[in-house]
């Protein structure tokens, strides 16, 4: 048995490369990063295929190791050289993430070390770290001093989250189901019926409330709504609002809502995933006011903090709803009890084991600090609203509402023929040229191409860019 372990033990050492092994991947790695990063502005923000990558399968899982270059070369040519460029600064489309680069620095030390970042007791410090991060959070968006919360993997994991708490809180049981009342808009993000699916409230009662002339929440349709369905014995118990819807970028009318939420006894959730993080410019603190009443906030530092994918958080003011719905012993967890000056996130979430997400926000926002933060959020309010009065200039073009944070939607209306089946057209071909990537949205069956101006280095030229492909995409089709 010993030749047996010694003989595995070889083999399985290679698992644990020497230092020599090790800067020769690091160097390469860095090269590719480097070169991937320095000729970003001259890479395109959507690249159309029509193998998508299909070679990446020429590299499926065999027992024999292969060298790094081919991996690498093959990563660049079947995934970071089709479809969309996340990293472009002409990424517009849907609502870009970041993927700031001190972030990528953060996530390689948290691999290299893997600290179980879910209990204090194993790792006190990155907890610590995780916890000192949150209430950074929470007192950005005004919550008390002893709110907290945790960070997920985005801003549908965060919206579950804040439904279970609320069903735990009103203590739902399944013959409740039935009865009760959730209630939203057609903006809301569709992460929200994922979650009422998987948190078991299928059978609960959606009541889609009436939207205003700009797309928000009506206070007023609520609240009748409200007290319909309790004289009706039926239980209002989740109302989801939106802080920057995706399709528009809407703010719906918190502080009313909150006071509706109040009276009623109402859980208030807001969805602030996309337009959270705006709270760090001060011209929008009054289209905040009525956030800090919220039961939970939803935020994505993957978006407006301009971090990489898999970076979100949910903020709940009262702790002890947070912990009633999620904390759980377990026999083999025996040795932390007692051992905890910080809640452990794995007593706070649906997560037991995670990846230590604390240090990609950390060192972003240490290294360079909250003003660079601040500017480019106040920078993407300006762009898109620089954009939104251009694209009205010119001829045959119609805009939505007037943006409030740094969506935008637009479409051209031709003066014969289908302006739905015209729209799609022009998107196709801003998609085709690649330099820069739109998405489009359905609203009462009216086609509207979007801009989201997010990513963190899309920047002045990439709206003049749009621009220009956009008066040349139209005077072709004027000229046929």
């Amino acid at each position: 048995m010993i030749n047996k372990i010694k003989s595995l033990e070889k083999l399985a050492r290679q698992l644990d490369p020497k230092a020599s092994q090790r800067e020769i991947w690091n160097a390469e790695v860095l090269e590719y990063s480097n070169s991937f990063i320095n000729n970003i502005n001259a890479s395109k923000a959507y690249v159309k295929s029509e193998e998508n990558g299909k070679a990446i399968s020429n590299l499926d899982i065999e027992e024999e190791a292969i060298n790094l270059a081919p991996l690498l070369e093959s990563t660049k040519k079947n995934i970071d050289g089709v479809g969309i460029n996340p990293a472009s600064g002409g990424h517009m489309g849907y609502i870009p993430g970041g993927g700031l680069y001190p972030s990528a620095l953060g996530d390689f030390i948290a691999a290299v070390s893997n600290r179980y970042a879910g209990v204090y007791y194993a790792a006190p410090g990155a907890v610590r770290l995780e916890n000192m991060l949150i209430r950074w959070m929470c007192r950005l968006m005004d919550y008390p001093q002893d709110a907290i919360g945790n960070l997920t993997s985005g801003g549908s994991i965060a919206n579950l989250m804040a439904l279970v708490t609320a069903r735990e809180v009103h203590t739902l049981k399944a013959r409740d189901f039935e009865r009760a009342v959730i209630y939203l808009t057609e903006q809301a993000h569709h992460s929200i019926l994922k979650a009422i699916r998987i948190a078991g409230l299928s059978e609960a009662q959606l009541r889609y409330i009436p939207l205003d002339n700009n797309l928000k929440l009506s206070p007023t349709h609520l609240e009748t709504a409200i007290i319909e369905d309790k004289n009706n014995g039926l239980i209002p118990f989740y109302i989801n609002a939106s802080f920057g819807t995706t399709n528009t970028g809407t703010i719906d009318p918190l502080e009313p809502i909150a006071a509706i939420a109040k009276k009623h006894k109402v859980w208030f959730h807001v969805d602030a995933a996309y337009g959270g993080f705006f709270k760090l410019v001060e011209q929008l603190h009054p289209k905040l006011k009525g956030i800090e009443q919220a039961d939970s906030i939803t935020l994505d530092p993957h978006k407006t903090l301009f971090l990489p994918y898999g970076t979100g958080a949910i903020l709940i003011k009262n702790k002890t709803h947070l912990l009633k719905a999620y904390h759980c012993l377990a026999d083999y967890m025996q040795d932390v009890v007692g051992k905890e000056d910080e809640i452990s996130p794995a007593d706070i979430s649906v997560e037991q084991t995670k990846h230590f997400r604390g240090l990609r926000v950390w060192l972003p926002l240490k290294l360079f600090g909250l003003k660079p933060f601040r500017a480019a959020l106040e920078e993407k309010l300006y762009l898109t609203k620089y954009f939104y009065n251009e694209i009205k200039k010119i001829e045959g073009f119609e805009v939505g509402p007037e943006p409030e944070l740094s969506v935008a939607i637009f479409r051209y209306v031709p003066k014969a023929g289908n302006a739905n089946e015209f729209n799609r057209k022009l998107i196709e071909a801003i998609q085709n040229d690649g330099r820069i990537f739109l998405s489009s949205t359905n609203i009462n069956d009216v086609f509207w191409i979007r801009i989201a101006v997010v990513q963190f280095r899309t920047h002045l030229e990439q709206i003049d860019l749009l621009l220009d492909i956009i008066k040349k995409i139209i005077n072709e089709e004027r000229s046929k």
